[in-house]
């Protein structure tokens, strides 16, 4: 098995990637406004103009060095008394829509969602027709108006759905979108409420052509507490399984989870009625037969039932277990060479192992420390990780050679690429850790 790390721009390195080549995605994009990643900014936009910037817009985030950041998979949330420091959000161009910055440092909502949507476009043509995207994002909250006071941004794009008029912009100014007015922070948005990013970005994605099939809670034991006294403390985030097709690839039995066995429900139930079985039996509905019209159990009774042994229902479960459910109590999980909780392992195994057959190809396009690479290899699964920090890609290739699996690929590798005649893209990587 082998890891392929790529140290560029997610579009950059995704342009270059041959289509229908990976089997699965599973990535963690940057969050909205959490954090500065401490990479150059890039163009979004505008092809063909000659930009004329105008000024840096000042924005609010929390600051990249504070240590104890553990409560999501991306890189950390952070808590409350994390220290705060202005942050650029970005430019715009004086002469078109195109926007200057790094993704997840959007001035507006509506930007950060279409500037996914763009990425994932090259993810789903990147994809096997039967592929799917694993996708976890966490949420924000609203802070007070930066008040920012620069000039000469007047102009910034819609949401980049598809039907949309290519260049189609919003002539309004962002005096009602990034917080001059003093009850704004973007449209629609309030100080303290919750932005619903996740969500948003999921409703675009399926609107740009994705089938979006569910929506998995990702449950903390072990959340970052909160100094909150007016809501409940964040313990989830969401993992969306998006598909390419209506019809895919997904390994139902390779996931499922142990089946439960009814007797425990009898126990629990009888006990919070002193013991009265009777109770806990009329409340735990096992599986029955169907009933035929006119037969003698017509009214939905079994023949247990009929004969007053209604707790000894036959059970009908899979021995090999449930389906599994779409709430999944996994912790975070640090790790040591970074400030931030990485994508957990047992978070990953499960995409990996519905997601995608053995031999087939992961990829992840925002790989961090990458944790997908070392997961996927385990699994007897290739991998693709890209991510433009230098930091996390020199962590990811410590992390890979420590198995031995680690092969680090340019975008021009992706070049000799061509299709087998097992339909499977066969590479000419060959690279070594330096």
């Amino acid at each position: 098995m082998t890891v392929e790390i790529v140290c560029a721009d997610a579009r950059d390195a995704l342009a270059a990637m041959p289509e229908g080549s990976v089997q699965t995605c599973i990535t963690s994009p940057p969050y909205w406004g959490l954090r500065d990643y401490g990479l150059e900014p890039v163009v979004w936009g505008g092809e063909g103009c000659e930009h004329e910037w105008g000024e840096d817009l000042a924005g609010d985030t929390r600051t990249d060095n504070f240590k104890s950041w553990a409560n999501n998979a991306r890189d950390g949330n952070p808590p409350p008394d994390a220290p705060h420091i202005a942050r650029s959000q970005g430019t715009f161009c004086r002469r078109c829509s195109a926007w200057r910055g790094t993704l997840g440092l959007e001035p507006t909502p509506a930007l950060y969602v279409e500037h996914i949507v763009q990425v994932f476009r090259e993810v789903r043509r990147v994809l096997r027709d039967d592929g799917t995207l694993w996708l976890n994002l966490g949420d924000s909250y609203a802070s007070s108006p930066p008040g920012n006071k620069a000039t000469g941004w007047e102009k910034w794009k819609t949401s980049g759905l598809a039907g949309a008029k290519e260049g189609s912009q919003y002539l309004d100014t962002l005096d009602a979108s990034v917080g001059r007015k003093a009850n704004t922070i973007a449209p629609g948005l309030k100080p303290k409420d919750l932005c619903g990013m996740p969500w948003r970005v999921a409703f675009a994605l399926q609107a740009d052509g994705w089938w979006l099939r569910s929506d998995i809670v990702w449950s903390k034991p072990n959340p970052m507490p909160e100094s909150v006294r007016d809501r409940p403390t964040r313990s989830h985030e969401y993992l969306f399984l998006l598909s390419k097709s209506a019809r895919y690839y997904y390994d139902q039995d390779a996931i499922r989870e142990p089946a439960k066995d009814p007797a425990d429900d009898l126990r629990r139930i009888a006990a919070q009625h002193n013991g009265n079985k009777s109770v806990a039996t009329a409340q735990v509905k096992g599986l029955r037969p169907r009933s035929h019209k006119g037969s003698h159990f017509g009214r939905g009774k079994t023949a247990e039932h009929q004969l007053g042994r209604a707790s000894s229902m036959p059970r009908q479960d899979n021995p090999a277990g449930r389906n599994r459910r779409s709430v999944w109590e996994i912790a975070t999980q640090p790790y040591p060479e970074a400030h931030f909780a990485t994508f957990p392992e047992k978070l990953v195994e499960p995409c990996i192992l519905a997601g995608c057959p053995e031999g087939g190809t992961v990829l992840d396009p925002f790989a961090g420390s990458g944790t997908v690479g070392l997961v996927a290899e385990r699994l007897g699964r290739h991998s693709v990780l890209i991510d433009a920090n230098e930091d996390y890609c020199k962590m990811a290739r410590e992390r890979t050679a420590q198995m031995g699996l680690m092969t680090e690929a340019t975008l021009e590798d992706w070049e000799g690429w061509s299709q087998g005649d097992d339909g499977k893209f066969i590479g000419s990587v060959e690279c070594s850790l330096p």
